[in-house]
């Protein structure tokens, strides 16, 4: 755990996130309800009346233990156990993952924002349709009530693509898994695929119209949006 000295031979112990006590309640109901892989997790509903919190606030730790593959949320069905882990080594990936997210988020401003200023010079139009594509993918999953992640990822798949840089585009897929890891944590907070997929027409418009630095730019903004997770 992280902490600093205070002068006097002792180190300050950080108070824990709420979302970090709930995800240490839940793992604590996993284990006396005896649940183990494959099996479903109560109604969120359920799940934060019992707890006595906000399901705002209760989505942000499913968030949390879907991002360390615990559970897996699937739309129309809730929250299938994947595996049970220690309450320790939960907790250790959650700081891990806290800790790694500047450096995901600066490879991704480092790759993602030149793949789209290239994609603007460089896309045909089958890219273009391709693009099109995976934003009526991620809308439809939107309308229907989900939170639009495989469209999310068709998306950025679909403007890598598009610059035509076999390079570029093969350091994306070595990342890919964590990329995986913003994408869940951003797509799970309140009006979060909303937005991020306001900012996908964005910078579809500027490679439509085959602007490399509006493209570069509205890239660096929706990174700079799915960067903000709170987990």
């Amino acid at each position: 755990m992280s902490g600093s000295g205070d002068g006097n031979g002792f180190v300050r112990v950080s108070k824990p996130r709420l979302y970090e006590r709930l995800v240490e309640q839940l793992l604590g109901y996993i284990a006396s309800a005896g649940l183990g892989p494959g099996d479903l997790l109560p109604a969120e509903r359920d799940l934060a009346e019992r707890m006595g919190v906000s399901r705002a606030t209760l989505a942000q730790s499913l968030v949390a233990l879907e991002v360390l593959g615990v559970i897996d949320v699937q739309h129309g069905t809730g929250a299938v156990l994947m595996y049970r882990p220690s309450v320790a080594s939960v907790l250790r990936e959650l700081r891990e993952h806290r800790d790694r997210m500047p450096e995901i988020v600066e490879a991704r401003s480092t790759l993602e924002v030149k793949l789209a200023e290239l994609a603007a010079e460089r896309r045909t139009t089958e890219d273009l349709a391709a693009i099109d594509l995976a934003l009526e993918s991620m809308a439809a999953e939107i309308a229907d009530g989900s939170r639009g992640t495989a469209g999310d990822e068709q998306f950025h798949q679909a403007v890598a693509a598009a610059a035509h840089s076999s390079i570029l585009a093969s350091m994306m897929t070595f990342i890919s898994e964590l990329v995986r890891e913003t994408r869940l944590a951003s797509l799970g907070q309140p009006g979060r695929p909303e937005q991020s997929l306001q900012s996908h027409r964005a910078i579809a418009d500027a490679i439509q119209t085959s602007d490399p630095a509006a493209a570069a730019r509205a890239m660096q903004a929706h990174i700079d949006l799915v960067s903000k997770t709170g987990i």
